[in-house]
């Protein structure tokens, strides 16, 4: 953790070199005050420290719990900028401002005088702290992506502090120094007064571009002038040691001969004991059920998701084995463990186990309790248990079904059941084919131009004209967070996939729907190819979850794009089959 935590600091302090910062320098520049001293800078810097700290754990966790919009605290910042920026205009405003401050000062130790000062600074620098969204490097960006699914501990909060008092202290420098030149350069002296009016006026329109997002284009247009700025200031945390904290910090193995075994890995691997399912979650279909409570039985425990394309594949086959072997002590156990943070929401994981007709006790594994007692990495996986306790086999992802139904029927037989049931599964061949695709920042992959991603910030870009196999492209703007990506209105994605089938998981934002429109090949997609998603040429986004785009008589190579109008949608990943 000390690495991560230095690295963190690091990264702070050159953060201040970010060309994501340049937009609201003038917001940090006009906060210099000659007659503040060092209340005012410590104001702000403290300020920013608490606040971008609290909202970048918090924020997902406040909006999910608020229904709030981010946008409205961004918002706020942005009226709260404007504000001081008239106060600097208007020396009638600075006074009602001041006397507004020392009426506040009034309910704080009466020892320290410049109050005032402090607690004006302290709400510009917690405005800062909400829009403050630099190029974040691999730190930061794990640790946004743990609170974004509400992952957030104590570890990951001293790294998010270090990073913020990294980036606090290049601006209290130039704050405070700033203010300090006003006070000591004898034509700055003369001109105080014309000085800050110009800064009262930058930060105003620094507020004005926040809120039309005029900013984001500044610094689109800033790095496209000069692509390679900047490159250099997230290398300093690509090195082993900092990667492999990184793997610890969420929760991963750097070993891979241990993902999917118990961490207790001290018995023989034929006979380890499988790990309780963890209490907490919410149950469907069933009351709460303990292993320890199932000895006897043979319990197959399923990690899926149900946006997951490859877990709902393996959804027939499982239910089939529940219901030939049920009455023959044979307990499917599906873990629910979310992908992305709205698979949390119990409706709608209730929604997906009637959709899909699973019958079999569900458990909700929102805080990953479950997944991390069994180590697991996937999506699917299968652990199958005998009458024991122990894990006796274990499959992860598609495919292998004879194998797996072979070895229910060996356990159960084990118990004393008569077991004669034929074993038909389907035939299974998973043809070559486009991987999973994430679309968020934090797994982003197979993007053909990934030096454009700005993370948190609306960024415009140019479709190529050759897009490489397996590879997709964006075009117009589009702002990446985390988890999803979100298009502007008439901004488009390209993808040159190979397989039968694509899949997409999107969601709309806000209370309305949203429309995309779907072409193969650069012509609207035919009925002969559309998925059972798409009416038409197009597709209605109307709640989360997986939708089917392409359906085609075997699998192929083409080029799917999608042009997003309105741009009230989130996409989250791709999947084929």
């Amino acid at each position: 953790m000390l690495i991560l935590i230095l690295f963190a600091f690091i990264a702070g302090l050159v953060t201040i070199l970010s060309p994501c910062i340049f937009p609201i320098l003038p917001v940090i520049l006009g906060s210099a005050d000659p007659t503040a001293g060092k209340s005012k800078p410590l104001g702000i810097v403290a300020g920013f420290i608490g606040s971008f700290t609290f909202f970048t754990l918090f924020l997902a966790t406040i909006i999910r719990a608020t229904g709030l919009p981010a946008d409205t605290l961004r918002f706020a910042s942005v009226i709260i900028i404007a504000g001081f920026g008239i106060t600097l205009l208007i020396p009638k405003f600075q006074s009602l401002l001041e006397v507004l401050f020392s009426r506040l000062s009034s309910f704080m130790p009466r020892n320290n005088p410049q109050n005032p000062s402090f607690l004006g600074g302290s709400l510009i620098g917690f405005s800062l702290g909400l829009i403050w969204t630099p190029c974040v490097g691999p730190i930061l960006a794990s640790v946004i992506a743990l609170a974004v699914t509400g992952s957030v501990s104590s570890t990951a909060l001293i790294i998010t502090l270090s990073y913020s008092i990294g980036t606090a202290i290049p601006m209290f420098i130039i704050i405070y120094g700033g203010g300090q030149l006003l006070q000591k350069h004898p034509w700055l002296v003369q001109n105080t007064g014309n000085i800050q009016k110009a800064f009262g006026v930058l930060m105003i329109a620094t507020a004005i571009a926040i809120f039309f997002n005029i900013d984001r284009k500044i610094q689109t247009a800033f790095l496209q002038t000069f692509p390679n700025y900047g490159t250099s200031l997230t290398q300093i945390e690509d090195n082993t040691a900092v990667q492999n904290q990184i793997l610890k910090l969420k929760g991963s193995s750097t070993n891979q001969n241990t993902i999917g075994k118990p961490k207790d890995t001290s018995l023989n691997p034929d006979l380890m004991t499988a790990p309780e399912i963890i209490p907490g979650g919410s149950w469907i279909n069933s009351d709460p059920l303990t292993l320890k409570s199932l000895r006897g039985k043979v319990v197959l425990v399923d990690f899926w998701t149900y946006t997951c394309i490859n877990c709902q594949r393996t959804l027939p086959f499982i239910k089939s084995w529940y219901d030939k072997y049920k009455d023959q002590g044979f307990v499917v156990i599906g873990v629910h463990t979310p992908e992305f943070a709205f698979e949390k929401d119990l409706g709608n994981v209730q929604q997906a186990t009637r959709d899909f007709g699973l019958t079999y006790p569900i458990v909700q594994d929102n805080d990953y309790a479950t997944w991390s007692a069994y180590n697991n990495h996937y999506w699917p996986a299968k652990y199958l248990i005998d009458k024991e306790g122990h894990i006796r086999h274990t499959h992860f992802g598609e495919g292998a079904y004879d194998d797996t139904e072979a070895m229910i029927q060996k356990l159960l037989k084990e118990t004393g059941a008569t077991v004669g049931q034929t074993i038909d599964n389907p035939d299974y061949q998973l043809a070559a084919q486009t991987p999973e695709t994430y679309l968020g920042y934090a797994r982003l992959g197979n993007l053909l131009s990934p030096e454009n991603v700005v993370p948190g910030q609306a960024v415009d870009f140019t479709t190529p004209n050759d897009l490489p196999s397996n590879a997709f492209a964006f075009s117009g703007s589009w702002t990446l967070q985390p988890e999803f990506a979100s298009p502007s209105a008439g901004s488009s994605l390209s993808f040159n996939f190979t397989a039968k089938d694509v899949y997409l998981v999107m969601r709309p934002t806000g209370t309305g729907t949203g429309t995309v429109s779907v072409s193969l090949d650069g012509q609207p997609i035919t009925a002969d190819s559309k998925g059972r998603d798409v009416s038409g040429s197009q597709v209605t986004i109307d709640k989360d979850r997986l939708y089917h785009l392409v359906h085609l008589a075997e699998a192929a190579n083409h080029t799917l794009t999608l042009t997003f109008s309105p741009g009230n949608i989130e996409v989250f990943a791709f999947t084929f089959g």
